[in-house]
């Protein structure tokens, strides 16, 4: 039987993935869009059918399949919507490791042509995926990639994890207004005009930071919202003009409960997503962040830390660290490069001083450790102290040390940088 129709008057009983050697000799039916179609010419016809759950091979055989259907078969092409009835076998030639169903195949019987598709200007299955102004014209085609699926699924998986979680610590899920009232915060407002109130204007809310307070002066304890914020200001990297974030307020608390629940929800959502134990979490104050790191965010996974040398270097000569130290709150810091002084040219080393300058500072000094003291650079400078600096700084022949000599916030945030 083969009919083209908007609706298949039955029902879908498993989806692409769920078929196993556990489903042999039943009747199934499959439905999904055509992600390969291979005729061998031998009266065999090979249709993968792809949904959001993965591949099945369905098979047209002449043996078991009438003409009408064998026709309707080869006229298949990608991207083609259809739904399949038909009986699970092993699959012949042998399995296919590469995919979940590889071990079975399903032997059509039946053939429903949900749509036919034009021509697609990519396939989801490509490896290559061509510019993304061409994959958000078509973005439908986009999102059937799997890996788009999956990104999709992980962040439905999320949403749900993060509600269980704060359900459970007491929290109520309150939905706040979208149409709102300008009010001053960090960006620009989004705003849509009133048709009944001809010359006013609504604003989109940046976050729903008054609404949650309001939500505390009113009893409600623990709020939370996977919500909607607008903010009508340039791209950047880590900003976007509407994105969705968990939003979280809490009454009659401290620093510590805060990161107690904080913390749990971490633990709960990395374990519950990928499986994984995230171990004791380590406290450290800004301060600390600010002296060892240069930045209140820090990737602490490959070390480079700032180390204030500031009363070795006030035994030295060099006008770059005393005219720093007579400065308010003038400093000086060092980081070491491991390794440094054989993998850094003065091309890069020259190209650091360059980049700080975009943060206020003046260029970033450098030297070489050699077994015998310092070579290069500012090294001449550094006879006096070198020993102290050396052991301070743990440093190692081979090294490359770099400093920074300023205020305070100019020399953390460029050495930070």
């Amino acid at each position: 039987m083969t009919t083209i129709a908007s609706v298949p008057n039955f029902r879908r009983t498993h989806h692409c993935g769920a078929l196993r050697t556990d489903h042999v000799g039943q009747d199934v039916v499959i439905a999904g869009w055509v992600n390969n179609y291979r005729d061998h010419g031998t009266g065999l016809v090979f249709i993968d059918i792809r949904d959001r759950h993965g591949l099945t091979q369905a098979v047209f055989d002449r043996e078991t399949a009438s003409e009408e259907l064998l026709r309707a078969a080869d006229s298949l092409r990608s991207e083609d919507c259809l739904s399949v009835v038909g009986t699970v076998r092993i699959r012949e030639g042998g399995p296919n490791p590469k995919l979940e169903t590889g071990e079975i195949e399903v032997v059509a019987t039946e053939l429903h042509i949900l749509s036919k598709s034009d021509n697609p200007p990519f396939q989801p299955s490509d490896i290559d995926l061509p510019n993304e102004e061409l994959r958000l014209t078509h973005r439908y085609l986009d999102l059937r990639r799997p890996e788009m699926q999956r990104m999709l699924a992980a962040r439905s998986r999320a949403g749900q994890i993060a509600r269980e979680y704060f359900h459970a610590e007491g929290f109520l899920e309150i939905e706040t207004p979208i149409l709102c009232k300008s009010t001053p915060e960090g960006a620009r407002d989004f705003l849509v005009p009133s048709r009944l109130s001809p010359g006013e204007w609504y604003a989109l809310p940046q976050s729903p930071q008054l609404f949650k307070q309001i939500l505390m002066m009113s009893g409600c304890d623990r709020y939370m919202q996977i919500c909607k914020c607008f903010r009508d200001e340039d791209l950047r990297a880590d900003r976007q003009p509407e994105f969705t974030q968990i939003d979280l307020e809490m009454s009659f608390v401290t620093q510590e409960d805060v990161i107690e629940v904080m913390t749990g929800f971490l633990r709960r959502l990395w374990k519950d997503m990928l499986g994984y134990d995230i171990p004791a979490i380590d406290q450290v104050s800004y301060q600390e962040c600010m002296d060892r790191y240069g930045s209140d965010r820090p990737d602490r996974r490959f070390g480079l830390e700032l180390h204030d040398v500031s009363d070795l270097a006030a035994k030295t000569d060099f006008k770059v660290f005393s005219g720093a130290l007579e400065k308010h709150r003038g400093v000086v810091k060092a980081i070491v490069v491991p390794g440094g002084a054989e993998k850094l040219t003065r091309k890069i080393t020259d190209g650091y001083s360059e980049f700080v300058k975009q943060f206020g500072a003046g260029g970033v000094p450098t030297t070489k450790v050699t077994e015998s003291g310092f070579e290069a650079g500012v090294g001449k400078f550094l006879d006096s102290i070198a020993s102290e600096l050396i052991d301070r700084l743990d440093a190692k022949p081979g090294d490359q040390i770099f400093f920074g000599a300023d205020t305070y916030s100019t020399c953390s945030k460029a050495l930070g940088e």
